[in-house]
């Protein structure tokens, strides 16, 4: 029993003294993986719930024939009246119709424009590891995951390579990464000082806030399960613009 005690005594001392890897190998391994997520997320369905100031309304989000389609089933966590329900069903069919009727291409450039979307979005994610210095917190529970809990400040000298990048220069923020996937279990981030989008001619307050999850859903592919953002700018340095955006994903599937 003595023996027993003292080996699961130095087995703790041992697991609670071996190092995480370095910081950066953490960053850009949860890139990697983050990427792989990227490109299989056209491949899945999903329903979408959007928080808005008057209630929630509920999609199902199809890919049909390249790009996806938001089908509305539901409001305030109530299905849509028939009336309601027959309409979309209709806006489906006759989407579905003029997909299929699409000349080669009308359909490349919807699917340009779909892909291209996607992009921009993948480049905000894609920088993290250029954008930030990160420093290591502490290892910590999320839920049901062991994470390791990252802080990221803006790295001096970084060159944002789009106008969509410019906001990280002025953003700091919150990592939790998985410690057996590398993960994002959740991303926080928010502007701490102003900064000005050239081309826009408008500039992001202090006040602007995003924050991310996400879950496995399949095969070690783990996709958004909220989305939630709330912006503060000056456009044309004068008027001021707030939005706020809060989704919740689910129910995923691979696409038929």
């Amino acid at each position: 029993m003595r023996n027993a005690l003292l080996l699961g005594t130095l087995a703790a001392v041992l697991s609670a003294t071996v190092p995480h890897p370095d910081v950066r190998t953490i960053v850009e391994r949860s890139v990697a993986v983050s990427d792989e997520d990227w490109a299989a997320a056209p491949h899945y369905d999903f329903t979408e719930e959007d928080r808005l100031p008057t209630g929630t309304v509920r999609y199902q989000v199809m890919m049909i024939l390249g790009s996806p389609y938001s089908y509305r089933v539901a409001e305030n966590g109530r299905p849509l009246p028939p009336d309601q329900a027959r309409e979309e069903q209709q806006r489906l069919q006759e989407v579905t119709a003029r997909r299929r009727a699409e000349s080669v291409q009308q359909r490349a450039a919807r699917i340009a424009k779909y892909q291209n979307d996607r992009k921009r979005d993948h480049v905000l994610m894609s920088q993290l590891s250029r954008a930030f210095d990160f420093k290591f917190v502490r290892e910590e529970s999320m839920g049901p995951y062991h994470v390791w809990e990252l802080k990221a400040t803006p790295r001096a000298g970084y060159q944002p390579p789009s106008m969509e990048t410019q906001a990280l220069t002025g953003m700091a923020g919150t990592l939790w990464i998985d410690t057996k996937t590398f993960q994002w279990v959740k991303v926080e981030a928010h502007v701490v000082r102003p900064v000005t989008i050239e081309g826009f001619l408008a500039r992001v307050e202090r006040g602007t806030y995003f924050e991310l999850e996400k879950a496995p859903v399949s095969d070690g592919t783990w996709l958004f399960q909220h989305f939630a953002m709330r912006s503060r700018a000056k456009v044309l340095f004068l008027f001021n613009h707030r939005s706020a955006v809060d989704e919740t994903y689910s129910a995923y599937h691979v696409s038929q």
